[in-house]
């Protein structure tokens, strides 16, 4: 009798094994077919994706992101890199004893610390990507602004408040640059080859001095001399917040001027927001900041109906 209840019960067991695999097997296809929309829409359209944060670091994160970005181009979507590299320079700056400083989100960059700069994105950390892309099966090629004469720059200078006259000061932030013309020409040779460019934000400027560039500024910039239909800058927030720290899923360029002004959006989150109203300004279809803490962010925010993060508009 209890060899007979044994069977029964493994025979229930295997069942309801079977169904469960079952129901897993409808989901995916479920997630297949609702992804079929946004595949036939964006099939053979450019998006130019910042890549930085917390998906340059975690190894897992890194491998998803590589994932995303082959997957997208196999099914017909352009993807253009622009990295960043923010926390390896940090911490190549201190090792070496020098103090990272910065003003309203952008590295004040001296001479030695535009060496460290050039050689951590533009060596280091455009080849590692490129070599995560091509081992998850794509076919990615490293540049930074200088190749191609990709991007034209310029000194950037900016300008803040005096707390004490009330008068605007001009800040020197050094050898960082700002977006002069950019020269898609590159990209556009690349693209027909089949190829996944991923840039590293630095160019040269007056007497061909290197010079840091933003790397939201240079997505946003690139994003609209492509005239891409989506700008996506993964970040290491959930997206924008009001006050109440709720997250705002879609947010038109009028009210981030009212975010800015009441200092709701600031620090690191407004290049990002600039970035943004320099691409829709260009024509970009749509522009979203992720949360890249989340694997498969991009996929999530390409492929669903909700999305994740914001999603800043006209």
């Amino acid at each position: 009798m209890l060899c007979y209840d044994k069977k029964i019960n493994e025979s229930l067991h295997g069942k309801g094994n079977k169904v469960v695999l079952m129901k897993k097997s409808v989901e995916k296809a479920r997630i297949l077919i609702e992804s079929l929309p946004y595949i036939r829409k964006f099939s053979g359209k450019t998006f130019v994706i910042k890549y930085g944060g917390a998906a340059m670091v975690d190894d897992n994160l890194k491998d998803a992101f590589a994932q995303d970005i082959v997957l997208l181009n196999l099914i017909g979507i352009k993807p253009v890199i622009v990295h960043g590299g923010g926390p390896k320079i940090n911490a190549i700056m201190e090792k070496m004893g020098k103090k990272p400083t910065f003003v309203q989100g952008q590295r004040v960059t001296d001479e030695e610390t535009v060496d460290i700069v050039e050689m951590v994105l533009g060596g280091l950390i455009n080849k590692q990507i490129v070599s995560l892309i091509n081992n998850h099966g794509g076919l990615a090629v490293g540049l930074s602004g200088k190749d191609g004469n990709l991007i034209e720059a310029r000194k950037k200078v900016i300008k803040k408040l005096s707390p004490e006259t009330g008068v605007p000061e001009i800040i020197d932030l050094g050898l960082v640059g700002e977006v002069k013309k950019v020269n898609p020409r590159i990209l556009t040779s690349i693209d027909a080859s089949g190829f996944i460019p991923v840039i590293a934000p630095i160019s040269a400027g007056q007497n061909s001095k290197t010079l840091n560039i933003n790397a939201d500024y240079v997505a946003g910039e690139i994003a609209a001399s492509l005239k891409a239909e989506k700008l996506i800058l993964l970040t290491d927030v959930e997206g924008i917040k009001d006050k109440k720290d709720t997250l705002l899923s879609s947010v038109s360029l009028k009210k981030i001027k009212t975010l800015i002004a009441n200092k709701t959006i600031s620090g690191g989150m407004l290049p990002k927001v600039q970035a943004c109203k320099v691409a829709l300004d260009g024509k970009v279809g749509k522009t979203h900041i992720v949360d890249g803490r989340v694997p498969h962010a991009l996929l999530l925010e390409i492929f669903t109906e909700e999305g994740i993060g914001t999603e800043i508009v006209r």
